[in-house]
């Protein structure tokens, strides 16, 4: 049997192993819950709460993207990433992966996002909230940070918008730590959520799947190290062009 039967055939033995574990689920897990479960919604708002809570923080996250070609075929892209947070008005974010090598300062006034590896960089004038920043800069300048609804002090708000579903799953163990796994579903999109048990309800995972694209493609992050007592400085979120850089401009969505 050459490689490609072997692989077909360990497919056949997960696909098997997969039908026998869900034959052993629960019914109502198979048969999705109607309506919005007001036990899913009590876990996700005090996640989104205690976060809020924080006045500064930072996380590292490691982060996957499908792609879906012409052909149909999925093709997975990854990147790593680690925001730091002061509220209410400082955010440095910086992304290294696949198709992305990218630094993003915003110090209160100014947002500026960097390219190192192309000695490139480019700045704007920025609101001087997070939350007004965030929007400026998804609605004009077409940039989202990771997981950026999660800083939001109304991350709750923002997340529900729309959903008509959402239950509690149930327990799960993301990079060793148990959770709560709830899941969504909005017009959209469908998303899943893993929230840490006790005292400190951090977001552990976030997965998103695009029902309205062809092949449902799907963007997770997954929370490697947070730290709820971090050491910031100025410079943390300020940028200074390093020697031989070059000044760009933003494209403004429309101007294109």
């Amino acid at each position: 049997m050459n490689r490609i039967g072997q692989l077909k055939g360990a497919a056949l033995a997960l696909a098997a192993a997969a039908l026998v574990s869900a034959a052993a689920l629960p019914q109502p897990l198979l048969a999705q819950p109607a309506g919005i479960d007001p036990a899913a919604t009590k876990l996700l708002k005090a996640a989104t709460d205690f976060l809020a809570s924080r006045q500064r923080f930072s996380v590292e996250t490691r982060n996957s993207l499908e792609v879906v070609l012409a052909s149909g075929q999925k093709i997975e892209f990854n990147h790593t990433a680690r925001q730091s947070v002061q509220r209410p008005n400082k955010l440095r974010a910086e992304r290294t992966g696949d198709l992305v090598n990218q630094v993003f300062y915003y110090d209160g006034k100014s947002l500026t996002l960097s390219n190192p590896g192309d000695k490139v960089y480019a700045t704007v004038a920025a609101p001087g909230t997070l939350e007004a920043m965030l929007d400026f800069a998804r609605e004009t300048l077409d940039i989202v940070a990771p997981a950026g609804d999660l800083v939001y002090r109304d991350a709750y708000e923002i997340l529900m918008t729309d959903v008509s579903q959402g239950f509690v799953v149930g327990k799960a163990v993301i990079e060793g730590v148990r959770c709560e796994h709830l899941a969504f579903r909005a017009p959209h999109v469908d998303w899943q959520i893993w929230i840490q048990e006790g005292k400190q309800p951090l977001v552990r995972k976030l997965l998103i799947t695009t029902r309205d694209l062809a092949n449902a493609p799907q963007f997770s992050v997954v929370a490697t190290k947070w730290d709820l007592q971090p050491q910031f400085s100025d410079r943390t979120f300020s940028f200074s062009p390093p020697a031989g850089a070059k000044k760009v401009d933003f494209l403004l969505l429309g101007k294109q």
